[in-house]
């Protein structure tokens, strides 16, 4: 399946009714999902290493836009003002076959650099404050 035709949206975590709002220029989906960390629970009277899954590490969660501040409503600017807030916000990723995955998460932004022929985009990177909700399509 294609990239193309996934969306990310967010609302305000402190506003649990409100609609999720599109962020528009997404280009670069993270990857989605955790490692367990192995740990090691051998004991003495074991002739072989057990181990246990651990607790998930989700990696870094970086979404790649558009980069646009050309209206108040941009989506640079609305996660930077969020980033400034340190404001904890509820996403919502969907893919284009309708699996969502929805998490909170504190953001911060970056700006890429350019050159010639080249564009300017920003980087969302989340830090997640919950689990990872998958949603399957419906069938």
């Amino acid at each position: 399946m294609l990239a193309n035709g996934a969306t990310l949206a967010y609302k305000k975590k402190s506003e649990s009714t409100s609609t999720f709002k599109t962020l528009k220029g997404l280009k670069e989906l993270p990857e989605m999902g955790t490692d367990p960390e192995k740990v090691d629970n051998t004991t003495l009277e074991d002739t072989v290493k057990r181990y246990e899954m651990g607790i998930g590490d989700p990696g870094d969660v970086v979404y790649k836009f558009k980069y646009d501040n050309t209206s108040s409503d941009s989506p640079y600017r609305l996660m930077r003002a969020a980033q400034e807030s340190g404001e904890v916000l509820t996403f919502k990723e969907t893919l284009k076959d309708g699996t969502t995955t929805t998490f909170d998460g504190q953001v911060s932004v970056k700006r890429t650099g350019g050159g010639v022929n080249g564009v300017i985009e920003f980087n969302l990177s989340i830090a997640l404050q919950s689990n990872l909700t998958i949603q399957d399509p419906v069938a």
